[in-house]
């Protein structure tokens, strides 16, 4: 029996990372997706991690799945929302009978029958949060290998905004 060093190009976890894939929209280059589900006013309730060519529809369920129950006084917690507004990557039977089986009222745009602007006053209230996590560089380019790790500080990200929130309400 011989033990081996591991050498400058050869790594026990391989060389990918992972939850990557080839990013459509930059030359192919190795990319990761955030999912994020957030309330009203822009509090971030779950987010999750998939790679650049994953469509977003494959996401929605993990990504619903992931939030924590909201504890309430008495009885059982509620776990999901009432409503969902999602724009047209989302837009498929299968999903929304998937949100019904839920008790969560989908309200999606249709490809090709609606137009986006109506969305759009509900929609730029994710696109805020991903601003708001892009402010911290170690979440607006993936340094890390691991995706637990970039998860991590996504989450650590999500708190920081949550913290934010109730800075503001209190004081």
């Amino acid at each position: 029996m011989v033990t081996r060093l591991i050498g400058l190009f050869e790594r026990r976890g391989g060389r990918g990372r992972t939850k990557t894939g080839k990013n459509p929209t930059d030359r192919g280059k190795p990319g990761t997706k955030r999912h994020l589900l957030v309330e009203r006013k822009g509090i971030p309730l779950a987010v999750t991690l998939s790679g650049a060519n994953v469509h977003d529809i494959k996401m929605l369920e993990e990504t619903l799945d992931a939030i924590e129950p909201i504890k309430g006084v008495r009885g059982r917690p509620r776990k999901r929302p009432a409503k969902l507004h999602a724009d047209k990557a989302y837009d498929s039977r299968e999903k929304r009978r998937a949100l019904r089986r839920r008790g969560i009222t989908p309200w999606i745009a249709r490809t090709g029958i609606e137009s986006s602007e109506k969305l759009g006053r509900h929609r730029w209230v994710v696109e805020r949060t991903h601003s708001w996590l892009n402010r911290y560089r170690r979440l607006k380019i993936r340094y890390e290998r691991s995706a637990e790790i970039h998860l991590a500080f996504l989450q650590l990200g999500c708190a920081l905004i949550c913290w934010n929130f109730i800075q503001q309400e209190f004081c």
